[in-house]
């Protein structure tokens, strides 16, 4: 056994073999330590079952009335917190085109004044033909109401449509078909040597009344 080394040698050696840079510089120490004692020393402010906070961090005591936020319905401050009104919001009116929302209950600032028709628009009573057979006009509830003529049936086999008019017309006046024929109506009608025809009195669309005589070589023998 070789011989013991003295004590004070033995804890020479331990301080020199710990290496300069694992020893903490003094000033770091006293940062982190400064740092330690600040966080314990921050108070958040607590107002659970003291009061309560609106959106702009004003504090109101237990049983005041406030407004959390500025389109929030009033509340009462209670222990468990805001306990807020909740109203029966009047409905907005269906044509509404603009909605505001800085109240309690959103409110309808700009209503439709006008009507809208196969893509084309009208003032509020404004009346207008959107085509020869219909006539309309914008109702203050911003609907149009449209109304169609009703033509009569005309008193030929041959109307014709003008334009900008809605119902046919007879430009040659009442007529109708003997065979392939259009005949006047009123008045017998010879549509050959043989034959003459006549109109059924107001029942144009029918074919005519004829009467044939008998014939030789295509001359009539009455």
């Amino acid at each position: 056994m070789g011989p013991l080394l003295p004590a004070a040698f033995v804890l020479l050696l331990a301080l020199s073999a710990v290496s300069p840079a694992s020893v903490g510089n003094p000033e770091d120490y006293a940062a982190d330590e400064a740092e330690r004692t600040a966080s314990e020393n921050i108070v958040f402010d607590d107002y659970r079952g003291k009061g309560c906070v609106d959106d702009s961090g004003f504090v109101y005591k237990l049983g005041e009335r406030f407004y959390p936020g500025h389109s929030n319905c009033p509340c009462v401050c209670t222990e468990d917190g805001p306990v807020c009104d909740q109203p029966e919001c009047p409905k907005l009116h269906p044509k509404c085109t603009k909605v505001e929302h800085n109240g309690c209950c959103p409110q309808c600032k700009e209503v439709k004044n006008f009507c809208e028709y196969r893509g084309k628009t009208y003032k509020i009573l404004e009346e207008f033909k959107p085509s020869p057979c219909e006539w309309c006009r914008c109702e203050p509830n911003n609907e149009v109401h449209c109304v169609v003529s009703d033509c009569a049936v005309p008193e030929c086999v041959n109307p014709v449509y003008e334009p900008e008019q809605c119902c046919p017309i007879c430009k040659n006046g009442p007529n109708c078909f003997a065979g392939t024929t259009i005949i006047p109506a009123g008045i017998e009608v010879k549509v050959d040597d043989c034959t003459i025809c006549r109109c059924h009195n107001g029942d144009w669309w029918k074919p005519a009344q004829c009467l044939r005589r008998e014939c030789l070589n295509g001359q009539s023998l009455s």
